[in-house]
């Protein structure tokens, strides 16, 4: 194995803090030669297909994004892709006298940007941080990758882990980097869009609750059976609930009083009685759970228990849609 490389500090401090740590790893950990002129593993034709459909619906529920990314960044010289949660691109959304050189630059379905093999770069590196990333022309790894710019971000499929990842990247880059700064916001929306999507497909006959707001790529949701059980939970709705990433299933009763369909007000109960009974009847824990003030827990508290609502059920949540199959 060759030696750790070693690179100026003052090289290293001038990184934002993600491409800073992945240089870190392709120094230290992969070793990566700089200069080496390698470009993307490719898979050839029958492992592509096999790629696609290891994913299974999320690519039809991904297309119709695709597109509206394609429309809103194509006028800016950018093409879209889709990749696999091991970095291999599935799909792309570009226009043809560009085509050549998304070719040539391996922006194409079957290019496997993988941060160990080709180092830092927008899909693998967004791959290994769990975070949106942008790389920008001469904060790639490679010196042959230095003329591209891609931002990327993350997106979770409805068992709340990282299903693949979206990445917009350009081959004529605005030096200033400003455009791929924005590119990140609009890829944040479409895997929320994604994440959402797939997660009520999946979830048709169930209840589907989003637990309040949210800034992070990942939206809360949880999809309840009958018997207010909840049988499955996103990313965001694992953390603030306080579940395991990689826990297998959810499935815990947030408690039930009737049968059937709940109603929103049910809804807004049964969401409530599980952040009270997680925080030990605590409010302002319960509250901070929720994503909502105190105040607001408080006042709609008061509001169910003036509907004669016995209090030791205390309900309510802030912002939440509730989701009924038709």
């Amino acid at each position: 194995m060759s030696e750790a490389i070693l690179i100026p500090d003052e090289r290293l401090a001038a990184l934002p803090p993600l491409i800073r740590a992945s240089w870190t790893r392709c120094a230290t950990l992969y070793r990566l030669d700089q200069n080496e002129q390698k470009s993307p593993e490719l898979l050839c034709g029958a492992e592509l297909r096999q790629a696609c459909s290891r994913v299974g619906p999320l690519m039809k529920i991904a297309e119709p994004e695709l597109d509206r990314l394609h429309g809103i960044v194509s006028t800016l010289d950018y093409t879209v892709l889709m990749a696999d949660a091991q970095g291999v691109v599935l799909a792309n959304r570009g226009d043809y006298p560009l085509e050549k050189g998304h070719r040539r630059w391996h922006l194409w379905p079957g290019a496997r940007w993988v941060e160990m093999e080709v180092g830092t770069n927008g899909i693998g590196t967004a791959l290994v941080e769990g975070k949106p990333v942008t790389v920008h022309m001469e904060q790639h790894w490679r010196l042959g990758l230095r003329y591209l710019t891609c931002s990327a971000v993350p997106f979770y499929g409805p068992d709340g882990r990282v299903a693949g990842v979206l990445d917009a990247s350009s081959t004529r880059p605005d030096p200033g980097g400003r455009i791929a700064v924005m590119m990140e916001a609009v890829l944040i929306d479409a895997a929320r869009r994604i994440e959402r999507r797939s997660f009520l497909e999946a979830f048709r006959n169930q209840t589907v609750v989003i637990l309040g707001e949210t800034s992070e790529i990942s939206l809360p949701m949880v999809a309840l059976d009958e018997a207010r059980v909840v049988v499955e939970s996103t990313f965001a709705a694992r953390s603030m609930l306080g579940l395991s990433e990689t826990s297998a299933s959810v499935c815990f009763d947030l408690g039930t009083r009737s049968h059937g369909v709940p109603d929103f007000q049910e809804a807004e109960r049964t969401v409530i009685e599980g952040a009270l009974a997680m925080s030990g009847g605590k409010v302002s824990p319960a509250a901070r759970l929720l994503g909502i003030s105190r105040s607001t827990l408080h006042r709609k508290i008061r509001t169910m228990q003036h509907q004669q609502i016995p209090q030791e059920t205390l309900p309510a949540a802030k912002h939440q849609t509730l989701y009924q199959p038709a």
